[in-house]
């Protein structure tokens, strides 16, 4: 099934980019008939993309509950959580600094000299505090939380949770047997929803290249060849990472991840991914008590490719208007993005966000996100494909760190239901991974 469902994305790619042209050329650029088939067209992603927001707040609240439940410690939970922030760190680190060595090697701005046009529109740097980012995280109701998809909040009450579960002892037990099933209710109807991925990926590549066309990736062609080269050279370092610790099974992760990745690329959204993502990585040995901390906490933490598009897009605006930074700006610059990339977790337009606030503070023309508008949406197919890399990456890292990888499933298997990672609930057990 994972395998056909693959290929119809992979065609519906193709498809929707050939309609999307086909209409871009027939209709007028500024025609209503155009933009009429254009938001038809976009209708298809849209619902999909409501369908699986409708799953990812139940599915992270059970997860993250019936995983933190399931350690049975909080020395266990602690020290999963320090490792897996240690990771995002080192992630972050490496992703900025080779966005920053590219940029300036490869200089995509420089000699454009372009005269921002475009309104920038609403961004909410207003709301890119320090005072926003803390309040953000704490929740006031978890209703809210899950209403909004706050992945930060629901993670914070599921951490409560799971530890008031786990200190209830037997009481206890028919909540995480809830939770249990919950889970996977929500895997099942993630199966019902992905069938209409196809679907929503025609609809979004035809939709874009219908109303902005193909000649815009060339005209930023060497900004966006660029870029994507970069997130190519930053999959080899997380993969080759990741080969230190997984070994072989690092290539084998990356077939596992394919569809998630193929998702998240055509659609420009980590979400859609998300509930997949789950289910390959329980084929793929990582049990869910893991599976269900680390990613969402990944989610909101561990944007690899956001994080290099930040500095790639920060310095390109830099050189497009003929501003030099000096490395030691550069450096402050790679420090600054570390710190303020990590407080994007709701807000709109996140990336951007990030830039305008970066643009600001080192007295750049905050007018020069208008030169990225334009490909914008093409760029972000790239680097939410990255995050979700990074993340499943990440979480494959951090279970075999924890001695706790399990024997692989075929990637193409009934995802495991209910969940394995503990003998009294799994077919497998804990049989754990001695290096294959």
């Amino acid at each position: 099934m994972a395998r056909r469902l693959t290929l119809y994305i992979v065609i519906a790619m193709i498809l929707g980019i050939a309609t999307g042209y086909a209409l871009n050329r027939a209709l007028p650029a500024d025609s209503a008939t155009l933009a009429s088939a254009a938001e038809t067209l976009k209708l298809l992603p849209d619902v999909f993309l409501r369908l699986i927001k409708m799953i990812i707040a139940p599915l992270i609240l059970a997860t993250l509950v019936s995983g933190i439940a399931g350690m049975g410690d909080s020395a266990a939970l602690g020290r999963i959580g320090g490792r897996a922030l240690g990771w995002f760190i080192t992630a972050s680190l490496v992703s900025i600094s080779l966005g920053l060595l590219l940029v300036n090697l490869f200089r995509p701005g420089h000699g454009l000299q372009f005269a921002a046009s475009a309104k920038v529109g609403d961004l909410a740097t207003a709301d890119f505090t320090v005072h926003h980012f803390v309040l953000q995280i704490v929740p006031t109701s978890l209703l809210d939380a899950m209403a909004q998809n706050n992945v930060l909040q629901i993670l914070v009450f599921s951490l409560f949770a799971g530890l008031a579960l786990s200190a209830i002892g037997e009481k206890g037990a028919p909540l995480l047997r809830g939770a249990e099933a919950l889970a996977s209710l929500m895997l099942t109807m993630t199966d019902y929803v992905m069938k209409a991925a196809p679907l929503a990926v025609f609809g979004a590549l035809a939709a874009v290249v219908a109303t902005k066309g193909l000649g815009i990736i060339v005209t930023y062609g060497v900004f966006v060849s660029e870029f994507y080269f970069a997130l190519l050279l930053l999959w080899g370092l997380l993969l080759g990472l990741g080969g230190i610790f997984l070994g072989k099974r690092v290539l084998l992760l990356a077939r596992y991840i394919r569809e998630p990745v193929l998702l998240a690329f055509s659609t420009a959204s980590s979400e859609s991914a998300l509930p997949r993502l789950f289910e390959q990585l329980d084929r793929f040995g990582v049990p869910r008590r893991i599976s269900g901390f680390v990613l969402p906490l990944g989610y909101s933490f561990n944007l690899d490719g956001s994080m290099m598009y930040t500095s790639f897009a920060t310095m390109f605006i830099a050189q497009a208007y003929n501003i030099p930074l000096s490395w030691q700006q550069q450096i402050a610059m790679l420090l600054t993005l570390m710190v303020t990339s990590k407080g994007i977790a709701g807000v709109p337009r996140a990336s951007l966000v990030v830039i305008a606030a970066t643009l600001t503070q080192f007295g750049l023309p905050v007018e020069g996100i208008a030169l990225l508008l334009g490909v914008d949406t093409f760029l972000d197919m790239g680097r939410t494909a990255t995050n979700v890399v990074g993340n499943a990456v990440a979480t494959a890292v951090i279970t075999r760190w924890e001695g706790m990888l399990q024997v692989p499933l075929d990637p193409d298997a009934p995802a495991p239901v209910p969940p394995h990672d503990t003998p009294e609930h799994g077919r497998r057990g804990l049989h754990l991974d001695k290096g294959q």
